[in-house]
């Protein structure tokens, strides 16, 4: 018997939980997927997914990182775009209660694309 989900093939290191049976063993994403599947089919609605957490900001170091793995050159662009990101999380995880006021903008990317 192997430590790998069967339906996705990924190990029981990459997963939050992995139910073994005689033959294999399958993850909970996969059991969840599943689910939606059969909720889906039966007519019912399918469990909401999470959106996302601003609970933890990204820095615009990172932010920067990240678009570093998918936009060649146009450094400038990226330091502008990642420190905006990491303003729109302030605001969002702010939200309409907070005294402080963060001024919002807009972006517009133009040039060449680099393909």
């Amino acid at each position: 018997m192997t430590d790998r989900c069967v339906l996705c093939g990924k190990s029981r290191e990459q997963v939050r939980k992995l139910i073994l049976g005689m033959y294999g063993g399958v993850c909970a994403d996969c059991v969840k997927l599943a689910s939606d599947i059969l909720r889906s089919e039966s007519g019912a609605s399918p469990t909401p997914q999470p959106i996302g957490s601003v609970d933890t900001i990204p820095k615009p170091k990172d932010i920067y990182r990240v678009l570093n793995q998918y936009v060649v050159g146009q450094d400038r662009a990226k330091r502008v775009l990642s420190v905006a990101v990491y303003n729109h999380y302030k605001r969002v995880k702010a939200g309409a209660g907070n005294e402080v006021e963060l001024q919002k903008s807009n972006i517009l990317l133009i040039g060449p694309t680099g393909s």
